[in-house]
């Protein structure tokens, strides 16, 4: 087992500050590479702390702007264009990038692809929800229509 801060929110591990203990492998070949974490050592307590101080600095400025964040995203339907065959099958999928510039392109904002959780991969043109997680306890869904690029 490896020993780990993490540097970035990971669904379903924590949230950064954390320190988390995880498989050799899973430490090794995804979360320090993708830099979700950093190995601990006894001098990494100093930045947990200040891991932790900016993320309730920047929780308390950032509740508000959740709040209205999620009103005007449950409102609103966005169109996400994707390649698409004649029949509505997708050539690929959707991912959560081309979600995440959607929602900005609609003007609702910018919010991070990794808070985007989808159920099922979007494979085919039609309607479809996601959840995006906004804040700790702001979680908002999110309602998609998938269509075919002209």
């Amino acid at each position: 087992m490896a020993k780990l801060i993490l540097t970035h929110e990971v669904s379903g591990l924590g949230s950064a500050g954390d320190v988390v203990e995880v498989k050799n492998g899973f430490a090794r070949n995804y979360l320090v590479p993708q830099g979700f974490a950093i190995v601990w050592t006894r001098g990494g307590e100093k930045q947990v702390t200040d891991i932790k101080a900016a993320r309730s600095a920047r929780a308390l400025a950032s509740l508000d702007e959740a709040q209205a964040l999620k009103s005007k995203i449950e409102s609103a339907t966005i169109t996400v264009p994707a390649s698409a065959g004649s029949e509505g099958r997708l050539f690929g999928s959707v991912k959560t990038a081309d979600i995440a510039d959607a929602v900005e392109a609609a003007g609702l904002g910018q919010i991070d692809k990794r808070s985007i959780e989808l159920g099922t991969p979007i494979k085919a043109t039609g309607a479809y929800s996601a959840t995006v997680k906004l804040h700790d306890g702001v979680v908002a869904t999110l309602a998609l229509k998938v269509v075919a690029k002209k």
